[in-house]
């Protein structure tokens, strides 16, 4: 067997580069072209972006902004991407222009004979037809090519079920009626529902703008500034390069789309440390995967889900991010305790002779991110003042200001040394001193502020947030050398605008080149959701799943979390959650329902995202977990495993969610918002010691089994409660208007529907969740709902819902003029319980007892371990 080996900085290189932006780089004249196209992209999705696009951008180009992002990652992919492992990297050969060329061509058909498209209305003659089956096969080898076989197998098995899926050669059970020619291209490639849907209009509109932004900020030097800001914070403390991995990777992770690229970034600096102090090739490898998978969890950009959330969803970006937040914090806490836990376990030495006590340094951290978070929230008042004395200036006034403070950035930075990435391999590492080094990169956090800011308090669009804060990183690149040597009475520092510039053009080239997989992924993802809007599979997905849960809820959600596992399989981030969304939402929503849990959708569509990124960690495809084991050396399936196990609270969490939406921040105000983080927070970190068989000291198997009944009761102490006093009262269904006259506007009421399957014709219950509407009477408040039920033979029969209503999108799924009647069967009245946060008393008591008994016993295991005796 051929010994594991650590790949040198070149070769990790090019895994990076031949898995995000492409192994080839062609010379000469042909580099160049490459090089000015990739420019012209990042140019022209700046412009689309701008205030000012729509008065230097012909209307033509701005309607037909899909089709020329796609133009643009086909004929990238040609030129960066080779075709073959044996083809040419130095240069391109004649085939690959060939693809190239008539793939840009056929991606821009649309644009070409937009006004004939218009004119027949989007249907696709005979000719359309056969140009849109050409698109998809330049489609589909750009996509290989790039994003290898996984995706362009699931895209090419979904398209053959439109063609065949009519045919005998499919189970009756998931047959349809099938689709011509004509019919299925007009879908795929002619409409917006196929290739040049929503999806691929979010990447277009918002996600190049955040890549583009990413790798700004990565050339101006960022990235290396937070590796060492977290380094020189933690790495003194016991397992501190791997503390310094989850921190880095954490603030990495928010200006980068890849996990792949994340854990080579940070991983050839962390990795070989945590070697040195004493976690295995493989551990340090999985700590170093779980934290940058994490990062694609984390809000504002979610490894670009956040944006598509918005348009699955139908709820503002602003929601998104405040319902993402905390699951995607507590799950780094908690990694960040099971480093600790794994150090302590193996009494790691420490790195350096610095001694700061734990919580000087906790305080710290929590110092500097409040202060950050603070800051961003406080720019608005300055900014109101200013509108208020200048209203027709302010955004210049505001612009100066900007200015100002970048300069003054700078002028602190000046003082301090240029931060040189340190060789983790040396004999003797220095800890960064955080006095020291923070200077020198604190201008990082200006375009940060200034996108979190027209994020979260001017609540502007994405991709306009992302254009300003992109804006000031063109303006910081070309002159933070000049400017630094300026300052630091270096002769002629015009002479570094010119390194600037150059820094600046190579940035907006390598966000071009990391678009080309995300483009062509969000363009192939359509042709599954297109499937699934054509053929109805999902009605079939959803069967298929309750079959092999017998109905089980429980059961149900894990096996919808398996298949999003194995959807996900080989799938970038952005690709992965359009698969999984498309096929699994569905399923939970309509599986859920039928068994009486009623869940937000965006609880739905964060369950199947989590799990969908564990694709990435987890063997025998996991990519993240091939990556941080070419860097560590380790073996990678073991590497994967042991990430996984160390995933453990990312696999939980969405679990959570779906039972306990308060997790979500779903209808809490924000002294509840501050209660449920601090739960949550004990809770995740209380899974992680059981999980971890270690909470004081090693714990016995009652003492684990009872950590995990902890951490289920503070997640979800409703599960208990509902033990002690029902949550809701049964009312016969032929009383709901008597119910509905009696009870207050907004209460929440469950309307069980039992009837005929629209499509299957089956028997099935539907639990519906609404509140009291205003009304008169009972009555009133019944039609106010647009419902209508009239008793016959002792069974509420329902009449279709008024067109509109609320309970008509509902009730959809229902057939209303099938021999079987649709009936109200149950109707649940919430019951006035006792909070439930009752059931933490116990829990923290439990809690106490294991802790004051393991605290007793690690006296005796600190004594066996100090005499050589395992402890």
């Amino acid at each position: 067997m051929a010994e594991n080996r650590a790949l040198n900085e070149q070769e990790l290189q090019e895994l990076v580069q031949a898995s995000d932006s492409g192994a080839r780089s062609p010379r000469g004249m042909v580099g160049l072209m490459v090089a000015i196209i990739a420019l012209s992209w990042s140019v022209f999705q700046v412009l689309l972006a701008s205030p000012i696009g729509p008065y230097v951008l012909p209307g033509d180009l701005i309607n037909n902004a899909r089709q020329i992002h796609l133009a643009y990652a086909i004929f990238l992919s040609a030129m960066a991407y080779p075709l073959f492992k044996g083809s040419p990297k130095d240069y391109v050969p004649w085939y690959d222009w060939i693809l190239a060329i008539g793939g840009a061509l056929i991606a821009m058909y649309g644009y070409f004979f937009y006004q004939k498209i218009v004119d027949n209305g989007g249907l696709a003659d005979t000719t359309d037809a056969y140009v849109s089956l050409v698109g998809l096969i330049f489609l589909f080898i750009a996509a290989y090519r790039t994003l290898g076989p996984v995706m362009v197998a699931l895209a090419i098995f979904f398209l053959a079920y439109v063609f065949f899926g009519s045919s005998d050669f499919f189970p009756e059970q998931i047959r349809w009626a099938g689709a011509s020619l004509r019919k299925a291209m007009s879908h795929m490639w002619i409409t917006s529902e196929g290739v040049f849907g929503i999806a691929l209009g979010v990447s277009t509109k918002f996600v190049f703008l955040f890549v583009l932004f990413g790798a700004l900020l990565e050339k101006a030097g960022a990235g290396n500034y937070f590796i060492q800001m977290a380094f020189g914070a933690l790495g003194h403390l016991r397992g501190g390069p791997a503390k310094a991995a989850v921190v880095g990777s954490a603030a990495t992770g928010l200006i980068s789309g890849s996990s792949i690229a994340n854990v080579v970034t940070t991983g050839t600096f962390t990795i070989p440390l945590m070697k040195r102090v004493g976690f295995s090739a493989e551990k340090a490898g999985s700590v170093e995967v779980a934290s940058s998978v994490n990062g694609q969890i984390m809000p504002p950009v979610m490894g670009a889900a956040a944006f598509l959330m918005v348009e699955y969803v139908g709820i503002s970006y602003l929601e998104v991010i405040k319902h993402a937040f905390i699951p995607a914090i507590i799950s780094y806490i908690a990694l960040f305790y099971i480093v600790h836990l794994e150090a302590v376990k193996s009494r790691m030495p420490t790195i350096g002779d610095r001694v700061v006590s734990v919580w000087r340094t906790a305080f710290g951290m929590f110092a500097f991110f409040a202060g950050f978070a603070a800051l961003c929230y406080a720019a608005q008042y300055p900014v109101r003042l200013v509108t208020s004395l200048v209203p027709e200036g302010a955004a210049w006034v505001l612009a100066l200001m900007v200015i100002l403070a970048y300069v003054a950035l700078v002028w602190v930075a000046a003082k301090a040394p240029d931060l040189e990435p340190d060789d983790p391999t040396s004999e003797i590492v220095k800890l960064p001193e955080i006095g020291e080094i923070y200077k020198a990169g604190l201008y990082f956090l200006l375009p940060i502020v200034v996108l979190v800011y027209f994020l979260m308090i001017e609540r502007k669009s994405p991709g306009l947030s992302a254009f300003w804060a992109s804006f000031l990183l063109f303006g910081i690149l070309l002159t933070q050398k000049p400017l630094k040597a300026f300052f630091r009475g270096q002769t002629n520092p015009m002479g570094f605008f010119r390194e600037g510039l150059f820094d600046l053009l190579g940035g907006m080239i390598d966000g071009a080149r990391n678009m080309i997989g995300i483009g062509l992924a969000t363009a192939t993802a359509g042709i599954i959701v297109g499937t699934v809007s054509l053929t109805g599979i999902g009605q079939v997905m959803a069967d298929f799943v309750e079959f092999l849960s017998g109905g089980n809820l429980i059961l149900m959600l894990v096996f919808v979390a398996i298949l999003s596992l194995i959807l996900g399989m080989g799938l970038p981030t952005t690709a992965n959650y359009i698969v999984v969304s498309s096929l699994m939402v569905g399923v939970v929503v309509h599986l859920g329902a039928q068994s009486g849990l009623v869940v937000p959708l965006i609880a739905v569509h964060l369950f199947v995202f989590y799990f969908g990124i564990m694709a990435d960690v987890t063997p025998p495809v996991g990519l993240a977990s091939f990556a941080a084991a070419a860097v560590s050396g380790g073996d990678a399936i073991k590497t994967g495993f042991t990430a996984f196990f160390y995933s453990l609270r990312t696999v939980a969490l969405p679990f959570v969610f779906i039972f306990n939406t308060d997790l979500l921040l779903i209808d809490v105000t924000w002294y509840q918002a501050i209660f449920v983080f601090i739960i949550a927070t004990i809770g995740i970190l209380v899974f992680t010691a059981g999980t971890m068989n270690w909470f004081i000291t090693r714990s016995r198997i009652w003492e684990t089994v009872a950590l995990l009944l902890v951490a289920f009761t503070l997640f979800r102490p409703g599960f208990f409660m509902d033990m002690v006093e029902p949550p809701y009262t049964d009312i016969p269904p032929a009383n709901i208007v008597q119910r509905l006259d009696k009870a207050p506007v907004g209460r929440e009421l469950r309307l069980v529907f039992s009837g005929p399957d629209y499509d299957t014709e089956k028997p099935k219950d539907l639990t519906v969740l609404v509140k009291v509407p205003e009304g008169a009477d009972g009555q009133a408040r019944l039609d106010a709902l647009g419902l209508s039920v009239t008793d016959q033979d002792g069974k509420m029969v329902a009449d279709e819902p008024m067109f509109g209503s609320e309970l008509q999108q509902k009730l959809q799924g229902f057939d209303f003029y099938g021999d079987m009647p649709v009936t109200l069967s149950n109707v649940k009245v919430p019951n006035d319980q006792l909070p439930k946060e009752l059931m933490f008393i116990p829990a923290f008591l439990l809690l106490g007892l294991i802790a004051f008994l393991q605290y007793r016993r690690k006296e005796d295991d600190d004594a066996a371990f100090a005499q050589g005796e395992p402890a």
